[in-house]
C-alpha cells in the first residue's frame, strides 16, 4: 500500500495536479493539508470518478484538510481529542485534523498551527494543540500497542537545524524554537517514529520552499512535512521518497508530496 501526505494550498486550484499526482505514483491513500475550503467546495468529482472515496474537513477559506483513499474510508473523524477553540473563543475553531482507517491503517491528517511569532497568541495555541495530539496519541497506543497508526502532515516544526537551509536566519522566529522542536519530540518519544528519514538521509533534504525570492532554485527550503508512524506501522515501512518534481513549474504548492510504501 502506497500513502502520501502534501500540503497542497487550495486543493480547487490544483485539483488537477492532484489527480496527476494519485495516478503517476499509483497512490492508495493521500492525506492533504490547506485544502482552502468548506467541505461543499471540495472537488471530488473527479477523485471519484477515478476511483477515489474522500472526507474532506474544511469550515472556510483558511486551513483545511481530506483524506483521499481508493482502498476503504471508514471511521472518519474530525478531531483527535476534544475540540479546543482558538483563544478560548468558539467561533475560532480551525479545521486541522481529520482522520480515517485505510484497509487497515488509521491515518491522520494534520495541518499544525504555524505560530506565527514567539509571542503570539497563536504561539500558545500550537504547543496546546501539540500537546492534546501527543496525549491522544500515546493513549491510542495504550488502547492498542499493536495498531498501526499514522500522523501525516504538514508539522510546522523544523526538528533539527539540519532540516533548514540556514537556521541562523530564523533565530527568534516559530518553526525553530526549543518549545516547538520538544513538542515533536515528545509525539516521537509517545511511540511515533519518522518513518522517511531513514530513506531520506541527510542534511539538504527538504520538503517546504517559499514562493519568495526564488527560494527553490536557490535551495532555501526546510523539511517541516513528517509521516510519524506507530510501531506496527514503522515495522511495514519498506520505503519512502519526496516528490520534489511537484514543487516544479506553473501553479506548484510550495510543498513536496511525502511517499511511504508500506507492505501489505
Amino acid at each position: 500500500m502506497r500513502i502520501a501526505t502534501w500540503n497542497i494550498n487550495s486543493v480547487r486550484s490544483r485539483i488537477e495536479r492532484v489527480a496527476a499526482f494519485l495516478e503517476r505514483h499509483d497512490v492508495d491513500v493521500l492525506a492533504l493539508q490547506e485544502t482552502k475550503c468548506r467541505d461543499d467546495q471540495f472537488p471530488g468529482l473527479e477523485l471519484s470518478a477515478m476511483g477515489y472515496e474522500y472526507a474532506h474537513h474544511g469550515l472556510n477559506q483558511w486551513n483545511g484538510v481530506a483524506i483521499v483513499s481508493r482502498v476503504g474510508l471508514e471511521d472518519v473523524a474530525t478531531s483527535f481529542a476534544d475540540d479546543q477553540p482558538l483563544f478560548g473563543e468558539p467561533e475560532v475553531l480551525e479545521a486541522r485534523s481529520i482522520g480515517a482507517t485505510c484497509n487497515g491503517v488509521r491515518l491522520w491528517s494534520l495541518y499544525v498551527p504555524n505560530g506565527r511569532d514567539l509571542d503570539h497568541p497563536h504561539y500558545a495555541y500550537k504547543l496546546a494543540w501539540l500537546e492534546r495530539l501527543r496525549a491522544s496519541g500515546a493513549q491510542w497506543l495504550a488502547d492498542d500497542p499493536k495498531a498501526p497508526i499514522a500522523l501525516a502532515g504538514d508539522w510546522n516544526i523544523i526538528p533539527t537545524d539540519d532540516d533548514v537551509w540556514d537556521v541562523a536566519a530564523f533565530e527568534g522566529k516559530t518553526h525553530v524554537s526549543q518549545p516547538e522542536r520538544d513538542a515533536f519530540d515528545a509525539v516521537v518519544d509517545a511511540g511515533y517514529a519518522d518513518v522517511v528519514r531513514p530513506h531520506t538521509p541527510g542534511p539538504g533534504v527538504y520538503t517546504y520552499w517559499d514562493y519568495q525570492q526564488l527560494a527553490f532554485p536557490k535551495k532555501r527550503g526546510m523539511r517541516i512535512d513528517f509521516v510519524l508512524g506507530s510501531p506496527a506501522f514503522a515495522d511495514r515501512v519498506t520505503g519512502a521518497f519526496i516528490d520534489r518534481e511537484e514543487r516544479k513549474g506553473k501553479g506548484a504548492s510550495d510543498h513536496a508530496p511525502v511517499v511511504v510504501d508500506l507492505e501489505d
